[in-house]
């Protein structure tokens, strides 16, 4: 379970991971797409708050899954340019994962690899095509992304828009936002090879909690389609524009 879970912990507490283009029931709306996203940003702080977020810290504990539900503390650091650092404590080891905003290096002692290997290239375009500190809405067309409205579908018993966003890259990534509430409440994952196939994910967001006037979800549930148990990261604290050091985003030593 860990050997699955270290890597795409960054993908899942940051909750923007690309997707598969998902079915989507169409409904008549009033909002435009801009202005979905326009009440998005809003509702998550403003635009101007999230453009003056240079560096953020969570803490809390990852849900390691398995007949005892295995609680894991972990601390990840993000500055902008998707500079990222996340550290994991397992058994009373330290595994460090880093990215610089164009290199990958990780540490998993808890696997007895014990030195610092470089990101395989599918870690490091996965790495490189994450949106940065503020989330792929915030200021999406400055940064060449393309934002479609695929009609209303409900999340969790309550109305959502079903946004498709196309990044510049061609990539598709799509993000449900509440209809009532404006706040992202699910977004499509990375499809995970099982028993030789491809499994559909969903990460859903709960429990927003205002930091600095900041709305920051404080539970992230990822399901996999098929797999009974979900893996839940537990966030306990978030700190906005932390000092944190150049060292933390370089090569472990």
């Amino acid at each position: 379970m860990l050997r699955k879970m270290v890597l795409p912990i960054i993908i899942l507490l940051l909750a923007v991971p690309l997707v598969v283009v998902a079915d989507s029931t169409t409904a008549p709306v009033d909002l435009t797409a801009a202005q979905i996203v326009d009440r998005n940003i809003s509702a998550r702080g403003g635009l101007q708050a999230w453009r003056t977020v240079k560096t953020l810290s969570m803490s809390g504990k990852l849900d390691a899954g398995g007949k005892q539900r295995v609680q894991l503390p972990f601390v990840l650091e993000m500055e902008r340019n998707r500079k990222t650092r996340l550290e994991l404590q397992f058994n009373g080891q330290t595994a460090v994962q880093v990215y610089d905003g164009t290199n990958g290096w990780k540490l998993r002692p808890f696997l007895n690899r014990r030195d610092v290997e470089p990101y395989t290239p599918d870690e490091l375009k996965a790495a490189s095509m994450q949106a940065d500190i503020d989330g792929p809405l915030v200021d999406y067309v400055a940064k060449g992304t393309k934002v479609q409205l695929e009609g209303i579908q409900s999340v969790e018993g309550h109305d959502a828009f079903n946004l498709k966003l196309t990044l510049k890259t061609g990539q598709v990534q799509h993000i449900w936002v509440d209809a009532q509430t404006f706040l992202d409440v699910k977004v499509e994952g990375t499809p995970r090879r099982l028993d030789g196939r491809f499994h559909p994910v969903a990460t859903y967001l709960r429990d927003y909690r205002s930091v600095n006037g900041l709305m920051i979800p404080y539970v992230n549930e990822t399901a996999v389609d098929g797999v009974k148990q979900t893996e839940k990261i537990l966030v306990e604290k978030v700190m906005v524009n932390p000092k944190l050091e150049d060292s933390h985003f370089s090569k472990p030593r």
